[in-house]
């Protein structure tokens, strides 16, 4: 009998063997914590909206969508704009995700022979993303306390001088904000360097308790945010993301996008949820406080709570994280083991969640104490 062909068997790129796709485990239990999803449901008016809106679109399937999305950008160029600092439409770009707003940025700007950074610990699809566009990875030095070192930053940017670099506030998965003055001082070092794109992946600011950088954008044309409708929106299933940038940006990605990549029917939808802001940022600012209130009883609990911004909370310390995990999945309760030696993530649900989330680590602290005794 033939033995099954492996994926390494495959003649594939040498960078890509040995390597793991991306995915966190879909699992049936009762609390599902662990994807930092908007736990509350559309509201009826807006997936009405969405009825009537798809419909529309449907009528017109025939046709290629509107290859350049522009009364999208449009519209979250507005959206942008709401916090104060005037983003024109053609600084907006949109994709299928902030994922592949990443990977667009790195066809232009990486590739073969050229090198991206980050900060790890951070977003992983940062590094699957560049090894994927064949562009080499480098991780980054953070501190102790998951704060971006600056020093030593500087030098690590001096060193290996990087084509792309990757900050990411609030970061995934400590919930770290980051400080202007810190994305600053990265960009300036990373120019000095060689001429680098820096990407600030603000996936989650709409839970932050400080504001967005997007008035770091002026005058610097290197410098590039990406947010995404999956977290504050609450439209993970829609997979939309966006980027703001100096509008030549936007320019180098329309060499690399794919024809019409953004369907008729996410155009649509994303349309539609963007007329329902106010009443999704409401649930936002529900969200942030459960955040605070589970913050508080996980440190009540006598566990160490990294301070968030975002809609997710990284808390520990344990003696065997993946025990922690597996005690938590027993009672139902599924949370992110990113293989932090001794952390754990947890996505902020809905207070019910939150309470059956709570009471389970009640259990998972006994058994921990009693390992580190």
């Amino acid at each position: 009998m033939t033995r099954p062909t492996r994926v390494d068997d495959l003649p594939i790129r040498d960078e890509l063997r040995g390597q793991h796709a991306y995915g966190a485990p879909q699992l049936d239990v009762p609390v599902r914590l662990n994807t930092n999803e908007n736990p509350h449901p559309l509201p009826e008016a807006l997936v009405a909206r969405i009825a009537e809106r798809v419909t529309e679109a449907a009528r017109g399937l025939n046709r290629y969508p509107d290859r350049d999305a522009v009364e999208l950008r449009t519209r979250l160029a507005e959206y942008l704009s709401r916090g104060g600092v005037p983003i024109a439409p053609a600084q907006v770009w949109a994709a299928n995700g902030s994922n592949e707003v990443i990977q667009q940025l790195l066809q232009a700007f990486g590739g073969p022979g050229r090198l991206a950074l980050g900060f790890d610990p951070s977003y992983s699809m940062h590094a699957l993303i560049s090894r994927g566009t064949g562009t080499a990875w480098l991780s980054g030095p953070r501190r102790a306390d998951f704060t971006v070192d600056v020093e030593a930053a500087r030098a690590a940017l001096a060193e290996h001088r990087p084509h792309v670099v990757f900050l990411c506030s609030p970061n995934n998965p400590t919930g770290t904000a980051i400080e202007p003055e810190t994305v600053l001082a990265v960009y300036e070092a990373a120019q000095a360097a060689r001429p680098s794109l820096v990407v600030v992946d603000e996936a989650y600011v709409e839970f932050s308790h400080g504001r967005s950088l997007l008035e770091l954008l002026d005058g610097r044309p290197n410098l590039v945010i990406t947010r995404t409708m999956s977290k504050a929106f609450g439209a993970a299933g829609l997979r939309l993301g966006y980027l703001a940038a100096d509008p030549a940006v936007v320019e180098a990605l329309l060499l690399v996008r794919l024809p019409y990549h953004l369907s008729s029917v996410t155009q649509a939808t994303a349309l539609a949820a963007l007329e329902h802001t106010d009443t999704l940022l409401g649930y936002v600012e529900q969200l942030k406080a459960e955040r605070d209130r589970v913050a508080a009883a996980l440190a009540a609990l006598g566990l160490e709570v990294v301070p968030s911004d975002a809609n997710f909370i990284q808390f520990g310390r344990f003696a065997d994280a993946d025990a922690a995990w597996r005690t938590l999945l027993d009672q139902g309760v599924l949370v992110r083991d990113n293989g932090l030696p001794g952390w754990l993530r947890v996505s902020i649900g809905t207070e019910a969640e939150n309470d059956a989330f709570l009471a389970a680590v009640k259990s998972v602290d006994v058994v921990t104490k009693k390992e580190q005794q």
